[in-house]
């Protein structure tokens, strides 16, 4: 079974942990917009995508032996110092070197996934870094305009929109092929205005997605600063203004999670989704997705689709 997820971040790595479980056929599509931290600092003085989430969502695909443990905990190695090493990742550095020596962004991440064993691969969303700009109403009412991924996701406000410069930018066509070939598409969870709705802003790859059969994982709280206050439902919404033709076939929601069950589950039967409820998160009063629950809903969602696939093979 062929699948795909978007994102970015922890949310991604998440996601990826547990499709694996499911399928070996992963491709994550990933966010290029992070401005802050290790991969700012890389971005800035060498006009590079960002590597931090590229980096993330290899380590989470990494083999499950000695040899993909040990290369991954390299990968995710931060450098404490006094001096421009300090906060960098070792796996950024690693990257950008393959990236500077290949000189295809593509062909480098493929590289760090077979040093790692990948079970899968990892692609970025665009092929230029992208900058995200938010409109956000402040607690005083009034409007501003916030720019950079990092920015955003801290902002006191209310996100009211997001936009990406550029606003049509090249996407990567390996992922836009990966979407088109897949049979489901996995979105979130994961920072909603940064990390999610980022995909459905890129031209070719909302395109792709709109002929692809989607599977949404609905976080299990609100991001302070980004969605504060956003209930459940809030979250479909928003989703369903950027892209109101997306198919969205199954939303996955912790009902442990959910403030607004009722609604939910109306706005989901209203634009012809259907509501999966399972206990995904880690059950310890944390934030976290659990992979082996996470897994244990995807396939719930794929029912049909892995019986698609096993008539295939047969």
């Amino acid at each position: 079974m062929r699948v795909v997820a978007l994102g970015g971040g922890h949310g991604l790595a998440a996601t990826l942990r547990a499709l694996r479980l499911v399928t070996h056929d992963v491709t994550a599509v990933v966010t290029v917009a992070d401005d802050g931290g290790s991969s700012g600092r890389l971005r800035q003085e060498l006009g590079v995508l960002p590597p931090g989430d590229l980096r993330m969502a290899l380590s989470a695909l990494c083999d499950e032996s000695d040899w993909g443990h040990t290369w991954s905990e390299v990968l995710q190695h931060r450098f404490s110092s006094s001096g421009p090493l300090d906060g960098h990742a070792l796996g950024n550095l690693l990257i950008v070197s393959l990236w500077e020596l290949l000189g295809d962004e593509v062909a480098g991440l493929d590289w760090v996934g077979k040093l790692l064993g990948a079970d899968g691969r990892v692609l970025p969303m665009a092929a230029v870094p992208l900058e995200i700009q938010a409109d956000v109403t402040l607690p005083n009412g009034q409007h501003a305009l916030v720019r950079g991924q990092s920015r955003v996701a801290v902002t006191s406000g209310k996100v009211e929109r997001v936009r990406l410069v550029p606003d049509d930018p090249p996407a990567c066509p390996e992922a836009v092929e990966a979407i088109r070939r897949a049979d489901c598409v996995v979105l979130g969870p994961g920072s909603w205005f940064t990390s999610v709705m980022p995909h459905l802003l890129v031209p070719e790859i909302a395109e792709a997605l709109a002929e692809a059969n989607i599977t949404l994982t609905l976080n299990l709280s609100p991001q302070k600063g980004e969605t504060d206050g956003y209930t459940a439902a809030d979250h479909l919404r928003s989703l369903h203004s950027y892209a109101p033709t997306l198919n969205l076939e199954t939303v996955i929601a912790d009902p442990t999670a959910i403030e607004d069950l009722d609604e939910l589950r109306a706005h989901t039967r209203d634009i012809g989704a259907r509501l999966l409820l399972r206990q995904v998160g880690q059950g310890d009063g944390g934030f976290y997705h659990d992979p082996l629950r996470l897994a244990a809903a995807y396939r719930d969602a794929f029912d049909r689709y892995l019986g698609d696939v096993g008539e295939r093979s047969g």
